[in-house]
């Protein structure tokens, strides 16, 4: 894999900032169609958390590769999230949630496929840089 150091440090910032974007989407924590649709992982805690993970991985961003085992713990947790809103996507309704509020029902179309898609980022980068360690 040879992608250069700049473009994956610029992959940990663009993975913050859509966790910061839950600042927006909760319209600074008061939006609560965002709770009543997922009270357990979406409440004011777990959307503070959400933005703590983001501020993580922008903190790495420059040396990532010296963290590999948390940049796999990056990558465990987004699988979990993707999970979490893949099982919550095959019980709920979307269309419900734009309904109350389209602000939220934003947050609950694009959350998960974000998760997959840095899962996947962080999984790669965790994977090269495990077998770079090994070959050098």
């Amino acid at each position: 894999m040879s992608i250069k150091n700049a473009t994956i440090s610029k992959g940990f910032i663009i993975a913050g900032c859509m966790n910061a974007s839950v600042l927006i989407f909760s319209r600074f924590f008061t939006n609560s169609t965002i709770h009543e649709f997922d009270p357990e992982v979406m409440s004011n805690f777990g959307l503070v958390m959400i933005l703590i993970w983001g501020l993580a991985y922008m903190a790495v961003a420059k040396n990532y590769h010296h963290v590999k085992w948390l940049v796999g713990v990056f990558a465990l947790e987004k699988l979990i999230y993707g999970c979490v809103w893949s099982f919550w996507l095959y019980n709920h309704r979307i269309s419900d949630v734009f309904e109350q509020d389209t602000m939220a029902g934003l947050f609950y179309a694009m959350y998960g496929l974000n998760d997959w898609l840095f899962f996947i980022f962080f999984l790669l980068v965790f994977v090269w840089l495990f077998k770079s360690k090994d070959e050098g």
